[in-house]
């Protein structure tokens, strides 16, 4: 198995929001500052919850035509899919991918019987253009990014998983590291995860110069000229 971050060491990044862990990864990874995240919008039907981090799996999904496999098939791809939702390492996050365009999110995978079952599995969120029903009855906590907000599961379907999938214009494969909050989501290099808090905490030293100086009195274009040079000096 190849070497992952350690809980302790994703539990650090859940300090910072999404937006955050961009900027970091500007300066860790310069060539990902235009790749690796989602740049469409997703729904966060509860945008109180905080950060979340975790281990990718992933998934393609289909609901306007009805499955083409019949029962017994439909129920090992299935019962494989949650193998691959609760294998090591965890905690996971589910990535899944609905490729019914130009109708993607004609019915919904997610509700109250798939969250409660992901989260029993070590599953703590599903990022998708899919869409998701059962808001209020969906298993607590459990963190959402979805394309849309739809009534029924018409015919859905998996058709594959554990491969690569593109959700939102974020390419994803299984086991990378995702951090996603109401923002958005975004993919960290495993061997970058460490080194972002310093990151982190060095763009927020550099940004609370400039902040600090708005706030005091007689700001002016000039004293943030002064705020610039400044911010400049911190390393």
């Amino acid at each position: 198995m190849p070497d992952f971050p350690d809980r302790q060491a994703l539990d650090a990044l859940r300090a910072y929001d999404t937006p955050t862990i961009c900027n970091a990864l500007e300066i860790v990874v310069p060539a990902r500052r235009t790749i690796g995240f989602t740049r469409r919008p997703l729904v966060a039907p509860f945008p109180e919850l905080k950060p979340v981090v975790g281990f990718a799996r992933t998934a393609l999904i289909r609901s306007r035509e009805p499955h083409p496999r019949d029962r017994d098939a439909a129920n090992r791809i299935r019962l494989a899919y949650y193998e691959h939702i609760a294998a090591a390492p965890l905690p996971s996050i589910s990535v899944i991918q609905d490729i019914d365009a130009p109708d993607t999110g004609f019915g919904a995978f997610w509700g109250e019987v798939q969250t409660h079952v992901h989260a029993g599995l070590g599953c703590i969120g599903v990022i998708t253009d899919g869409s998701v029903r059962d808001l209020d009855a969906m298993s607590p906590g459990f963190f959402v990014l979805a394309g849309s907000v739809m009534p029924s599961h018409a015919h859905v379907h998996l058709v594959e998983f554990g491969g690569t999938v593109s959700v939102a214009g974020m390419v994803v494969s299984a086991n990378d590291v995702i951090h996603a909050d109401r923002h958005g989501a975004v993919v960290v290099p495993a061997d970058a995860v460490a080194k972002i808090p310093a990151a982190a905490d060095l763009l927020a030293r550099r940004e609370r110069v400039l902040i600090d100086a708005s706030k005091r009195p007689g700001f002016s274009v000039e004293r943030l000229r002064e705020a610039y040079r400044e911010q400049d000096e911190i390393h």
